[in-house]
C-alpha cells in the first residue's frame, strides 16, 4: 500500500486555519519528522496554550508502527505525515512553520514564536512569505551556523553540510588549530575553512547551498538559529519526545545536543562508508544498518551528488532528495515505485520522500527510476 500525502486543496489559508483551531475542543498535532513540520507543530501549539485549548503533539514516523487514531475534535498533519488529517499545513508552497507562524498571529500575536518559525524555515525546502528574522529583530554575524558555542563540537556535527571532518570532534579540532584565537576575524576564518573544506572536490550545487552553514542569525536556546533548526532535525529523528519538548519550549538542551550528536555521527558516517552509484539524473547511496537515509540523502543532494535527484537506501528504507531544478515530484515518484514493487508505504513533498521497502536493491532502484521516466 501507498500513500503520497495529502492533497494540496487540504491546505488551509493561516486564517481559514485559525478559525478551526479557534472553535476546537481539543487538538492533535501530527508533524513530520523534520525540523520544518515540528516547529510549525511548536508554533501552533504554543498559540492554541495561549488560547487554553487542550492539544496533542506527535511526530509520525515513516516505518514507525504507531497508532494513529486519534479521538481529538480536530487532527491537524503538519507536513509530510502519510495521514489524513481533518486539515494539514503542507509545507510544499510555503515553509509550514511559516504558515504556522501567520496562524499563531490570527489566533493570539502575544504567543506567535517568530524565532522557532525562523528556525523551521532554515531547514525547510519551501520560502516564507514573512521576513521572520525582521519581526524577532535578529541580523547576521559572520561565522558558522552551529547550536553550541565550542566550535570544534558544532562544525563537527552539523549536518547543514558535509566536509571531511563531519562526525570527528577530533578531526575538526586539528583542522582550527590552523586558526589562530587572537585574530580579530577569527568567525569569517572558521567560515572560511568550513567552505573551502566542503567545496573541495564537490559539484556546483556545494556552493549554493554552503550558504546554509555560514553566516548565522544570533538567538533562541542555541547558539544561533540555524544551530537550533539542526538540533530539531537531528533530534526529531533521533528522539521524536525529547524533540516535541523542545518545540514546545521545554528545558531539554542538553538532552536535545545528545540526540543531534548522535544523529550526526551516524548520517555523516553514512555518507562516506555507502556504496554509490551513478544513473541519468539519479545518483545512489546504499548503507546496511539503522542509517538515517533522510538526512543522508539531503546532504548528498546538497554536497555530494552530481546528479539532482538522490535516492538513499538501507534495509527496509529509502528516501529521496531532489534540487529545485530537478522536474520531478518525489512524493509521486516514491507512490508509483511503491505500486510497482507490490509492497511498502510512500509519502513525502515534491522535494523529499520517504519509504518503506521490502525488495531488492537493484529492484528498488529500476522501480525508482522508472518512476521518475513515466
Amino acid at each position: 500500500m501507498s500513500t503520497a500525502g495529502r492533497s494540496p486543496e487540504h491546505a488551509p489559508e493561516a486564517s481559514d486555519l485559525a478559525d478551526r483551531l479557534a472553535t476546537a475542543e481539543f487538538v492533535r498535532l501530527v508533524a513530520g519528522a523534520d525540523a520544518d513540520s515540528l516547529a510549525a507543530a511548536g508554533v501552533l501549539a504554543r498559540a492554541l496554550d495561549g488560547i487554553a485549548t487542550p492539544y496533542q503533539v506527535s511526530v509520525a514516523r515513516p516505518w514507525a508502527s504507531a497508532d494513529r487514531t486519534t479521538e481529538s475534535d480536530l487532527t491537524v498533519a503538519v507536513g509530510p505525515t502519510g495521514i489524513d488529517g481533518d486539515l494539514s499545513v503542507s509545507g510544499v508552497e510555503t515553509a509550514a512553520s511559516a504558515t504556522a507562524f501567520e496562524t499563531a498571529r490570527e489566533l493570539d500575536a502575544d504567543s506567535a514564536d517568530p524565532v522557532l518559525a525562523l528556525a523551521g524555515t532554515r531547514m525547510a525546502d519551501a520560502p516564507a512569505a514573512t521576513d521572520l528574522a525582521e519581526i524577532a529583530g535578529l541580523e547576521r554575524r559572520p561565522g558558522v551556523t552551529v547550536p553550541t558555542d565550542e566550535l570544534a563540537d558544532g562544525v563537527a556535527h552539523t549536518t547543514l553540510t558535509h566536509a571531511p571532518f563531519s562526525g570527528d570532534s577530533e578531526a575538526a579540532a586539528e583542522a582550527l588549530e590552523t586558526i589562530d584565537d587572537g585574530v580579530d576575524d577569527r568567525e569569517r576564518r572558521v567560515a572560511s575553512l568550513l567552505a573551502l573544506s566542503v567545496l573541495e572536490d564537490s559539484p556546483e550545487r556545494a556552493a549554493e547551498t554552503i550558504g546554509t552553514a555560514l553566516r548565522p542569525y544570533d538567538g533562541g536556546p542555541f547558539e544561533t538559529i540555524g544551530g537550533y533548526a539542526d538540533v530539531l532535525e537531528g533530534a526529531v529523528r533521533e528522539d521524536p519526545g525529547t524533540a516535541v519538548a523542545l518545540a514546545l519550549g521545554h528545558d531539554v538542551r542538553e538532552a536535545a545536543l545528545d540526540a543531534w550528536r548522535r544523529h550526526a555521527r551516524s548520517a555523516h558516517a553514512a555518507i562516506e562508508a555507502a556504496t554509490t552509484g551513478r544513473y541519468d539524473g539519479l545518483f545512489v547511496a546504499r548503507d546496511d544498518g539503522d542509517v538515517p537515509v533522510e538526512t543522508v540523502a539531503r546532504l548528498l543532494r546538497d554536497v555530494r551528488s552530481p546528479e539532482p535527484v538522490v535516492l538513499a537506501l538501507t534495509d527496509g528504507r529509502a528516501a529521496a532528495a531532489a534540487t529545485p531544478e530537478a522536474a520531478v515530484d518525489l512524493a509521486g515518484v516514491f507512490d508509483r515505485a511503491v505500486d510497482r514493487l507490490g509492497d511498502g508505504t510512500a509519502f513525502g513533498t515534491p522535494r523529499r520522500a520517504v519509504a518503506t521497502v521490502g525488495a531488492e536493491t537493484a529492484d528498488v532502484i529500476t522501480a525508482v527510476r522508472e518512476a521518475i521516466q513515466s
